[in-house]
């Protein structure tokens, strides 16, 4: 049969498929499948640029993850789940009528470059958790499903703030910005900084701390991150995608050790100390003395959460007791 049919072949065939005489050929399994391209909603970047924007969050994701387990002296696990390109309008429809959103401005320090706003939602039952953790609480609380109150979403916003730090850490690999949190949001269809139909990518990320679990995602929009892109060094990016292990855990060590640098720690300065029977101490009154073995210029130990760190003289500022560090006990 030739490569070309004529016109008469062509209907002879049509006949035929019409009549049954001719059969259509089954579509085989391993055939390949053919995708729908929707042109109404096309896809602004390349894999490539997606697997950058994958490995700037998979690096936040350890971040947070070493940011909550210090602030909040847990187990957390956080993950890079996955990236994807909508239209803002099906992002904001899928958000509930309640959320937790902060919007974070991303300044990028190389010229030519515009800033642009970011969305970073926050499942609320993680934010529960959190503040009763950072209240004292064992995180055990139970379900709440209302609005945070006014003092419930300042200690929201100081944890956003310091988590502008750890995308700042994430993105320097790719380029330098500063980030700053602008405000927070509990109602996602009164948040206009897009346009229903612009194009966003979306990066999903799992969280687990303790037994809580929940999710955070981040909302950029496509224009500014396409113009941050096109400042990306492509040798540079993978050579940071290929980041020694050692240069990872110090990376961890640094945001674990600035978590325990922020902690309080109890300090106290013990004169002497003198052991007394129980019965001479039911007896005690006021003006009592007890004779203690240390004289009043002696050293004075520092304890450091009940630990002896340093010694020390007795002595005043401004009338003030003070103790001025002589030595250290390590």
């Amino acid at each position: 049969m030739p490569d070309i049919l004529s016109q008469a072949q062509i209907d002879a065939l049509l006949k035929g498929f019409d009549s049954g005489e001719l059969e259509k050929e089954p579509v085989k399994k391993d055939d390949k499948k053919i995708k729908d391209y929707d042109f109404y909603s096309p896809k602004k970047f390349t894999k490539e640029q997606l697997r950058n924007v994958e490995s700037i969050h998979e690096n936040l994701a350890r971040l947070v993850s070493s940011y909550f387990s210090g602030a909040l002296r847990v187990n957390g696990e956080v993950e890079m789940v996955q990236v994807e390109e909508q239209r803002y309008y099906e992002y904001n429809n899928a958000l509930p009528d309640s959320a937790l959103i902060a919007l974070l401005n991303l300044r990028p320090k190389a010229s030519g470059i515009s800033d642009f706003t970011m969305m970073l939602d926050m499942s609320p039952n993680l934010a529960f958790f959190m503040i009763d953790r950072l209240l004292g609480g064992d995180g055990k609380a139970p379900v709440l499903l209302r609005d945070l109150t006014d003092i419930e979403l300042g200690i929201m916003s100081s944890i956003f703030n310091k988590l502008t730090g750890t995308i700042k850490d994430a993105w320097i690999d790719y380029l330098d910005v500063d980030v700053k949190m602008d405000n927070i949001e509990t109602n996602p269809r009164l948040i206009q900084i897009y346009a229903p139909e612009d194009i966003v990518v979306i990066v999903s990320l799992s969280v687990k701390l303790q037994d809580c679990e929940g999710t955070i995602s981040i909302c950029i929009p496509a224009m500014g991150l396409e113009e941050a892109m096109g400042s990306f060094v492509s040798k540079y990016a993978r050579i940071s995608n290929k980041l020694s292990d050692d240069t990872k855990k110090e990376v961890n060590k640094k945001v674990i050790g600035q978590a325990i640098y922020d902690s309080n720690l109890v300090m106290k300065a013990v004169l002497d100390e003198v052991q007394m029977d129980l019965a001479d101490i039911l007896h005690l009154k006021v003006d009592d003395v007890i004779k203690l073995e240390n004289s009043v210029n002696g050293e004075v130990k520092v304890l450091i959460d009940g630990a002896p760190w340093f010694k020390g003289k007795m002595g005043s500022v401004k009338a003030n007791k003070a103790i001025k560090i002589t030595t250290s006990c390590s």
